[in-house]
């Protein structure tokens, strides 16, 4: 599967893809390697990469028109996702609120965050913006973990509650 490691202002991510989309992107990660020499892009990755690069610098992209290959995720986890595509750069939205935009109750919750848990696309599908319904910042398993939910949403000029 083709991929590429790039250079952000907040350190390396990776992406990778097929014929039918973007199927995988990894946050910021200080362990991780530079990738081995240049690799050949597509131009629509190398758009995707400029807007990555631009939004990590402080200047919020919305990445709903990217094509995804959805095809290896499962159908619950998808209409999550799907339905993340909508909270837009510096908004936040609860796992509640979530649940009810896919026309499910507040005890499925806990479903969304596990499915967001399972987002091959942070960032991109932006699972950074689903917060508790006190505000309060949880549930992030990428890179830096909820450190880096903060980051991400300070640069998008998201409002955070003080602890």
């Amino acid at each position: 599967m083709p991929h590429a490691t790039f250079q952000t202002p907040l350190g390396i991510c990776a992406i990778a893809w097929n014929e039918n989309g973007l199927t995988r992107f990894l946050l910021p990660d200080p362990d991780r390697p530079p990738g081995a020499g240049a690799v050949e892009t597509p131009s629509w990755i190398s758009q995707i990469v400029d807007r990555v690069q631009r939004h990590l610098a402080g200047d919020p992209q919305d990445f709903a028109n990217v094509l995804y290959d959805f095809s290896k995720v499962p159908e619950f986890v998808r209409s999550v996702l799907q339905a993340t595509l909508d909270i837009k750069p510096g908004r936040t939205t609860t796992y509640g609120e979530l649940a009810a935009a896919i026309g499910l109750g507040p005890s499925a919750a806990r479903a969304i965050g596990s499915a967001l848990g399972a987002n091959p696309w942070p960032l991109l599908i932006p699972c950074h913006r689903v917060i508790a319904a006190t505000g309060g910042m949880t549930g992030f398993s990428g890179p830096g973990g909820v450190g880096m939910k903060v980051k991400l949403l300070a640069l998008e000029g998201a409002q955070l509650l003080a602890e």
